[in-house]
């Protein structure tokens, strides 16, 4: 079966990029830190825009923020950050970019309680996607209690642009839910 002839959530189709990443990444669990912080900084990025146009622009993110690094993200100087908002490869938003910044700092604190990211976001799930059983896109929330009270517990530790719509991309997009649609052929 060619790729674009599966049965796919509806929001992908029609995108080469867009297939590629729903086939591959999307509600796919993620624990490991590092691909953890790279969605957090996107998801970040594309509050208020869509996902297509940062997964466009994901590779020159990936240069423009050290492959996503986070402790080099976290030391990011003026002279740094003024060189992101000249990257015409990336978003150039400033708020988003000392954001970014700001994210990494309160990323290392979580680690630092926590031993991990991961086990402090997983923590809420008791480490344990949440399964959905949706039928079409139409029932797919934009939040949930569960983003809203993530999304609160973010903010107290000086998280920035992690409103409880963005924490929900997040968790789809790391496997925290799955609400891959139940005739969608990632769902296995």
């Amino acid at each position: 079966m060619h790729i674009s002839d599966k049965k796919r959530c509806g929001w992908c189709t029609g995108s080469e990029l867009y297939e590629k990443y729903h086939d591959e990444e999307w509600g796919r669990p993620v624990y490991d830190d590092d691909t953890l912080f790279q969605f957090l900084l996107l998801e970040t990025f594309q509050a208020g825009l869509s996902w297509i146009t940062i997964l466009k622009k994901r590779e020159n993110f990936r240069k423009a923020f050290d492959d996503f690094d986070y402790k080099k993200v976290a030391a990011y100087d003026d002279d740094k950050i003024a060189e992101l908002l000249n990257d015409a490869g990336i978003i150039r938003n400033k708020l988003k970019v000392y954001g970014a910044v700001t994210n990494a700092q309160a990323f290392i604190k979580v680690q630092e309680e926590f031993g991990s990211f991961s086990k402090y976001f997983w923590g809420f799930t008791n480490g344990k996607p949440v399964v959905n059983n949706f039928t079409s896109l139409k029932e797919v929330p934009a939040t949930t209690p569960l983003s809203d009270a993530i999304s609160k517990d973010m903010k107290k530790r000086g998280f920035k642009f992690v409103g409880s719509t963005v924490i929900y991309a997040h968790m789809q997009a790391t496997g925290m839910v799955n609400d891959h649609v139940l005739d969608c052929w990632t769902r296995g």
